[in-house]
């Protein structure tokens, strides 16, 4: 992706709103609007936004689980098999 094409004046969305959104659906590509001459939002399309989403959702859970195991917060598997089958019976 080259983003010097994908940076635009806010008066290019102003002009271009329903190209711009036919745009964004079919590149899927974000598109960048600067307000007097400074970056100042992001427009993406639904379905890149929702990957983004689940994405960092995912690094999140990620980086909880390393810090979980840095602090010595984790059971082994058999532990875990172990209490399960016990709840179950009891």
């Amino acid at each position: 992706m080259k983003l010097a094409n994908q940076i635009k004046p806010i008066s290019y969305l102003k002009a271009n709103a329903a190209e711009i959104v036919r745009n964004l659906a079919e590149q899927g590509e974000p598109l960048f609007i600067t307000q007097n001459g400074e970056a100042k939002v992001v427009l993406q399309d639904i379905d890149s936004y929702e990957q983004t989403q689940q994405t960092l959702a995912m690094l999140k859970i990620l980086a909880l689980g390393n810090r979980q195991v840095e602090e010595g917060k984790v059971q082994s598997a058999a532990d875990v098999v172990a209490r399960l089958r016990a709840r179950d019976k009891g």
